[in-house]
C-alpha cells in the first residue's frame, strides 16, 4: 500500500532529513585516516541522541540478513557497495568510503548516504563518485508530478549506462514514511512512462549505487549484510529523501 503524505507530514520529515544529514556530516567528519569504522558510526549515534531521533537501521532485519543490523550507519569501503557493517576496520589512504544513515523523529523516517575519498584520492574514484552523483540527480529531476516510476529509474540507468557503471540487480529506492521501507519499491533500472504515477505528496528514498566494472552482479560477504561487486571493482552510494510535490522535487535530507 501506497501512502501519501500531507504537506504537514512532509514538514515533519524534513525535520528527521536534517537529522540524517547532521549525522552523515558528522560521520564524514570524523573520518580519517586510521579512525575505525566503529568511531564513525559513534559519531552518528551521538547525533541521533542529541536530537532525540531512534535508529531505523539499528536492530533492523529483513528477511535475507541472518542478523539484526547493529549500528546506527552503513559503512561500505572500496569494492563494498551497500550495507556494510561498521567494524574495527581503521580507514587508509585512498579509500572510498560509502555511508548510508537514517533517522526516526516524531514518528517520519529519513534516509540518505553520502560517498567520498579518505585522503588521496584517485583519479577514477573521483569519477565514479561523480557518476553515481549525475546519476541521482537525474532521478530526482524526474520526479515530477505527472511522471511514472519508471521514468526515475530510466534516468538513473542512462547516467549509468553512460558512465559504463553496473548497479546491484536487486537493489534500488524505497517509498517512505512512518517507516524507513514502504511501498513502491522504486528499481535503478526501468523504462519511462510505466510504474506507479507520481502524486504530489508521495515520497521516495532515491539511491543509485554504481560498481565502476560495469557488472550487475554482486556477493554477499559472511556477515550477511555487505554487498560488493563481483569483480572487486569500486563501488558508490548516494541518496536522498525525496518528496514529489506540484511545485517540483523536494529535497528531505538537505543540511
Amino acid at each position: 500500500m501506497v501512502e501519501i503524505k500531507t504537506d504537514a507530514a512532509l514538514d515533519a520529515m524534513r525535520e528527521a532529513g536534517r537529522v540524517v544529514a547532521r549525522a552523515l556530516a558528522a560521520a564524514r567528519k570524523a573520518a580519517g585516516i586510521g579512525v575505525s569504522l566503529k568511531e564513525l558510526d559513534e559519531a552518528a549515534r551521538t547525533v541521533l541522541d542529541e536530537a532525540g531521533a531512534g535508529s531505523p537501521f539499528l536492530g533492523y532485519r529483513p528477511s535475507f540478513a541472518p542478523v539484526p543490523f547493529p549500528a546506527v550507519i552503513c559503512t561500505s569501503i572500496n569494492d563494498a557497495v551497500a550495507h556494510g557493517i561498521p567494524t574495527g576496520y581503521r580507514l587508509r589512504d585512498g579509500d572510498l568510503v560509502s555511508i548510508d544513515c537514517g533517522a526516526l523523529l516524531d514518528g517520519w523516517a529519513g534516509d540518505a548516504a553520502i560517498s567520498f575519498i579518505v585522503g588521496t584520492p584517485r583519479p577514477a574514484d573521483l569519477d565514479l563518485i561523480e557518476a553515481t552523483q549525475q546519476a541521482l540527480d537525474a532521478g530526482i529531476a524526474a520526479a515530477l508530478v505527472g511522471n511514472r516510476l519508471g521514468d526515475i529509474s530510466h534516468a538513473i540507468d542512462t547516467v549509468a549506462r553512460k558512465a559504463a557503471c553496473g548497479m546491484p540487480a536487486d537493489f534500488g529506492g524505497h517509498g517512505i514514511g512512518r517507516s524507513m521501507h514502504e511501498d513502491p519499491h522504486l528499481p535503478n533500472r526501468g523504462r519511462p512512462g510505466r510504474g506507479f504515477p507520481l502524486r504530489h505528496g508521495l515520497v521516495l528514498a532515491i539511491e543509485p549505487m554504481l560498481m565502476a566494472g560495469g557488472q550487475n552482479v554482486y556477493r554477499t560477504d559472511n556477515d550477511g549484510w555487505t554487498l560488493r561487486s563481483i569483480d572487486g571493482s569500486q563501488s558508490a552510494h548516494i541518496e536522498h529523501t525525496v518528496a514529489i510535490t506540484a511545485q517540483g522535487p523536494r529535497i528531505l535530507t538537505l543540511p
